[in-house]
This record gives structure tokens, C-alpha cells and sequence, in this order.
């Protein structure tokens, strides 16, 4: 699995010695990424689990599991790649609106843009795994993407990446384009 070479090479950039200690993350497949606390705490779900799990504080030496029911272990791997930069490396420079550019290199560091240059299928995966684990930085980074992505396309097109049926009448779909006609002159 491609994925789970690209963790491994992950894993060894990672802090090992970490005085935290590390936390398994487990994907809807049930495969299981150990990840340093601390690179994991970019994620607000993480953050909330391991307060529930203070009580406890030494569990006899168990590592904390956390489930992660709605994240393919590909889009994980690609999550904890994004932590472990964030964390290791340089944090991403914060995305303001409104926006300075329409191009994604920039308003953020080209690791950063690079990361979320994928096939459409992936980054929405991304989208809805930095929403579910709640890590702000990645959903910010990835909607802006998805924004980049749609910028300037037609109703239709738009349909069409987001595999959105048209409801609109054949009239509707005309008083609109009019509408949309004048908006633009």
C-alpha cells in the first residue's frame, strides 16, 4: 500500500522522544498510525479525546486509540504528513480574507501549495478529514483550494466537480443566465 510507505517515511521525521508520548490514530479501515502527541494536538477531536482521557493520567502505560470512523488511512497518512510539517518544520502562514491572490503559492508557502495540489477526489477527502478532526489550518488551507478550484467556472461546471444534479427548470435556467448576464456588463 502506497500509503503506508509514505507514513513510514513520515514517521521517521518524527520526534520520537517526544515527552508526551505518542497516540494511535485509527482509520475507518482500522489501520493504525502512531503519531506524537503533541503533532497530533493540531486536531481539536484529539485534543478533546486526550482531555476526556486525563483522568487516568499514566493508563498504565497504554497508548491512547482514537477511532477516526470517517478518515480513509490514505487521507490520514496525508493528514499526519501536513501535522507533522505544521509541527516540524514551519507553520503555515494564516489565510486571510479577503484574499490577496487567486493563486495558492501566494498566500501560503509553496510546501504548503504543493500539498494541496491533488486530484480533486483527494483533496475533498482532505476537506472533510481536516472537518471531521477538526485541525483549522488544513480545513482553511484545503477550502481555499477547493475555492481556487471554482473560481471563474460556469454554474455547470460547478455542478459537475461537485456532482450536484440541476434542479432548475429549463425557464429558470434561463432567467438565471440573464441574470447573470447583466450582473456581469
Amino acid at each position: 500500500k502506497e500509503y503506508q510507505k509514505q507514513y513510514k517515511h513520515i514517521h521517521k521525521k518524527m520526534d520520537g522522544d517526544d515527552v508526551h508520548g505518542t497516540v494511535k490514530l485509527v482509520s475507518k479501515e482500522g489501520d493504525t498510525f502512531e503519531v506524537p502527541v503533541e503533532i497530533a494536538k493540531l486536531s481539536n477531536l484529539v485534543v478533546t479525546t486526550l482531555g476526556e482521557d486525563d483522568s487516568d493520567e499514566d493508563n498504565g502505560g497504554d497508548m491512547v486509540e482514537i477511532p477516526l470512523p470517517n478518515v480513509k488511512a490514505t487521507v490520514l497518512a496525508k493528514v499526519i504528513e501536513y501535522c507533522t510539517h505544521y509541527k516540524q518544520e514551519e507553520p503555515m502562514t494564516t489565510i486571510t480574507t479577503p484574499l490577496k491572490s487567486n493563486r495558492i503559492e501566494e498566500i501560503v508557502q509553496e510546501w504548503y501549495a504543493d500539498f494541496v495540489n491533488v486530484d480533486q477526489q483527494l483533496l475533498f477527502e482532505l476537506v472533510t478529514a481536516a472537518n471531521f478532526m477538526d485541525i483549522k489550518a488544513l480545513l482553511d488551507l484545503t477550502c481555499l483550494a477547493v475555492s481556487v478550484l471554482i473560481k471563474g467556472k460556469s454554474a455547470e461546471e460547478i455542478r459537475r466537480i461537485f456532482n450536484i444534479s440541476n434542479d432548475f427548470s429549463p425557464e429558470e435556467e434561463e432567467d438565471h443566465q440573464i441574470r447573470e448576464d447583466k450582473n456581469i456588463q
